[in-house]
């Protein structure tokens, strides 16, 4: 049985402990917050025990859970890899860069399982697509949300864009090339709204648009390759495919059209997108990592390149603004 604590019962923390409570092979030992009120409410409501020393809560555990403000992330993390302890850390990895590059030291010295909580990688409309071949030349994002002061405390791309940032990193096998910014602060002290162009040495080009000051939401990614286009809704968790037909697109409807270079056949198809709980898969992966010795689905590494093309971004758009 795997023993499991999670460090920060806010908003997100709580899902995290509903779906801990829900997983197989898995003891939650506890949990550990510094809001009295909230920590009581929690420890009542999940009949659960309430940690008041971090230290104690990593010392009973086998892996921690740390769900708390990005900026407590790299001591807590640092606490857990000193007693050998696995790791799963919300995203970002961490608040700075220097912290992030010790963190991927840290942990690989101590050979633990550490994973990032990119949480988007579980979202079923992507999972829809993992048997499909996606060489994206061209990524087009809107991630737009209404305005929320809790997650302000970090910049938009680090609240939101670093979603889309994971994803595409983990779809372009290619070095970033060159990143172009602007971003504008309107209701925090960080940038609320931006829009960025990633280009990579492979020649595939990203445009992508976050703002957490919008009327609506959306979290739409457009893929563009060769012959086929694919959109993906994170939201409404709908994926289609259109692309020029093969004979084995049975389930996708098909029609013609005619072109310069003859008769084509376009076939619009939609995946069958899994009912899963994103938070839940990602958690059971993490679980899956360990008793597996496996690794990661999300890895230490994978958070800090994302986390250190958000600071490229915000860099650009620092520079643009002075």
């Amino acid at each position: 049985m795997l023993k499991v604590g999670v460090i920060g019962a806010g908003h997100l923390g709580k899902f995290h402990l509903n779906n801990w409570q829900e997983i197989e092979g898995v003891q939650l030992m506890g949990f550990c917050d510094t809001d009295e009120e909230n920590a009581k409410n929690v420890s009542e409501k999940y009949c659960l025990t309430r940690y008041t020393e971090i230290e104690k809560l990593i010392d009973d555990c086998d892996a921690v859970d740390i769900v708390t403000p990005t900026v407590f992330h790299y001591e807590i993390c640092e606490a857990a890899i000193k007693k050998g302890k696995h790791i799963f850390v919300e995203k970002p990895l961490a608040h700075t860069m220097e912290e992030a590059r010790n963190l991927v030291k840290l942990a690989k010295e101590a050979n633990i399982k550490f994973q990032v909580g990119h949480v988007e990688r579980f979202n079923p409309a992507f999972l829809s697509l993992q048997e499909y071949k996606l060489q994206p030349m061209f990524i087009e994002v809107h991630r737009l949300a209404q305005f929320n002061p809790r997650g302000t405390d970090v910049s938009v791309i680090l609240d939101l864009m670093i979603h889309d940032i994971d994803i595409i990193l983990s779809l372009i096998k290619s070095n970033v090339n060159y990143i172009s910014a602007n971003g504008v602060a309107v209701m925090s002290d960080t940038p609320d709204i931006a829009n960025v162009r990633i280009e990579f040495d492979n020649g595939c080009v990203a445009n992508l648009t976050s703002s957490r000051i919008s009327m609506k939401k959306m979290r739409k990614m457009r893929l563009f390759q060769k012959d086929a286009y694919i959109g993906i809704d994170f939201l409404e968790k709908k994926t289609e495919i259109i692309k020029l037909s093969a004979p084995e697109d049975k389930n996708a409807f098909t029609f013609d059209i005619e072109t310069n270079y003859g008769k084509k056949t376009i076939a619009i198809a939609n995946p069958n997108v899994p009912e899963v709980n994103a938070i839940k898969t990602e958690l059971e992966a993490f679980r899956d990592a360990i008793i597996n010795n496996t690794d990661t689905p999300v890895t230490i590494v994978d958070g800090f390149r994302a986390m250190d093309v958000a600071h490229q971004i915000l860099d650009k758009i620092s520079k643009a603004n002075h």
